[in-house]
């Protein structure tokens, strides 16, 4: 993440965050309730479109790319699939 920043209309949520992850290291995301913690997972993630700044997945810049081509996955804390589908349709689903 080079400098990405999130706002809503006037309000900045995500001020300029700068980290560098190397391959096989695992990061934590601490903070209270309401920081951006979420957020900037949905960034990383491209379910959350970025205001300004950089993003890049193993030397390439993914900014525009679709959630499905960045190869990253997020799991949800509550349920997020539709149970009147299948495992495997909830996964091509989405």
């Amino acid at each position: 993440l080079k400098g990405v920043k999130k706002s809503f209309g006037r309000v900045e949520i995500i001020k300029g965050v700068d980290i560098h992850i190397n391959d096989g290291e695992f990061v934590v995301f601490v903070g209270p309730s309401g920081c951006g913690k979420s957020t900037l997972l949905r960034m990383i993630a491209g379910l959350e479109d970025i205001t300004e700044g950089t993003l890049e997945i193993g030397g390439r810049v993914v900014n525009q790319l679709q959630p499905k081509q960045r190869g990253v996955a997020m799991v949800f804390q509550s349920y997020a699939i539709f149970p009147h589908m299948t495992v495997r349709e909830n996964i091509a689903f989405g």
